[in-house]
């Protein structure tokens, strides 16, 4: 049985819809092209309450649910996956982190930043020797009195350049491991964070990907998120609603990789027909839309059973494994629908295809979430 949408959730995927592929989708070859970060995109999303759904109104949000979100995140990506991944950080990772384990004051002065876009999100976990093992990370957080003074490089951040707020990760007591790390809310104009290398990408070219580098960065004890410890752990419940972020992008590239081979099939001729008349293009076709579909069911549940504050991360994990490989799935397909003209840059699915291929990568690999559910199926409580 699929999930049933309310009318209130219909209505803003309607909105959405219309808002991305008027004011985002035009643009967003040229994007591709320069590699120009899209401020103005997410000032008229910040408008529509766009980049601070799940965040409570009286912290400046929309309060919309996580389907709601799966919703709308599907349809800016279907338009431009660089703004979704912006908007997916920031939504997913940033506003949700501060808006679960901050204190009153963290999120009355932070959250209305965050939702008015005054300030973009940005999510400093990962280092150069520490991608999907946390725990190895070596930044370190070394309490000074009133502050913690910060050391190490991060790598692999998006917004890096742009963000205006970084929650970052540090080890407070390395002898702990995992409950040695604790988290930090850090305001881009600190002198002591400074953006590195900037990556240049296959794809998702308009959004930035950086190192960030801290030098004796001092930040207020005021500015710990959360308690000293709960680093890990506040870094964990965010990338789980990540990776729901994640399947909605998904959703949304592959749909779009759809339509443009749909178009295309129903225009182009080989021996003397439409090629969308062909069986062995329309069995191709079906497939990709079960799939689809498919992953929009696991994207739903997930995001549900976050919405009834039920334990969610093993469908999070669930529904990105099964929608970041279903969209690299889809895009080589409807490449291949395309033939030649699938390789040529003046056509939209040359640049969903490079594109979707980090899904299956960031934000936990396949590999990744892959143990996290073996080890919930198999009940391994070396992982609990």
């Amino acid at each position: 049985m699929f999930y049933q949408l309310t009318n209130e959730q219909l209505m803003i995927q309607s909105m959405v819809r219309e808002f991305a592929r008027k004011e985002i989708a035009p643009t967003a070859m040229e994007r591709d092209e320069t590699k120009a970060f899209p401020a103005e995109n997410f000032e008229k999303m910040g408008e529509l309450g766009l980049m601070g759904m799940m965040v409570p109104p009286e912290f400046n949000g929309e309060g919309a649910n996580t389907v709601s979100y799966v919703l709308a995140l599907s349809e800016i990506a279907y338009a431009c996956a660089s703004t979704a991944v912006v908007m997916s950080v920031h939504n997913s990772i940033v506003c949700e982190s501060i808006n679960k384990y901050g204190n009153q004051e963290q999120k009355e002065q932070y959250l209305p930043l965050l939702t008015s876009v005054e300030a973009i999100g940005a999510f400093a976990l990962t280092e150069p020797h520490a991608g999907s093992d946390p725990v190895a990370q070596t930044t370190t957080a070394v309490r000074d009195g009133n502050s913690y003074i910060l050391n190490g490089n991060k790598c692999f951040i998006t917004s890096g350049s742009n963000a205006g707020i970084v929650i970052v990760t540090a080890k407070t007591d390395d002898s702990a491991r995992h409950r040695g790390i604790s988290a930090f809310i850090i305001r881009k104009d600190n002198p002591g964070l400074k953006v590195g290398h900037i990556e240049n990408k296959m794809g998702l070219r308009a959004s930035d990907t950086t190192d960030l580098i801290l030098e004796n960065c001092r930040v207020p004890v005021e500015d710990r998120l959360g308690e000293e410890g709960e680093g890990f752990m506040i870094a964990m419940t965010g990338l789980d609603c990540g990776r729901i972020g994640i399947a909605a992008q998904s959703i949304g590239v592959a749909q779009a990789a759809l339509d443009a081979a749909v178009q295309y099939a129903k225009k182009r001729e080989q021996f003397g027909q439409k090629i969308s008349k062909f069986q062995g293009l329309r069995w191709i076709i079906a497939d990709i839309a079960t799939e689809i579909e498919a992953a929009k069911q696991l994207a739903f549940s997930a995001a549900a059973m976050k919405d009834r504050g039920e334990p969610f991360t093993v469908p999070a994990s669930m529904a990105k494994l099964f929608a970041s490989e279903m969209v690299n799935r889809v895009t080589a397909k409807a490449l291949q629908i395309h033939g030649g003209y699938g390789f040529i840059k003046d056509y939209t699915i040359e640049r969903l295809y490079r594109d979707a291929r980090v899904f299956t990568i960031y934000e936990g690999t396949s590999e990744i979430q892959r143990i996290v559910i073996s080890s919930s199926v198999l009940n391994d409580k070396r992982l609990k």
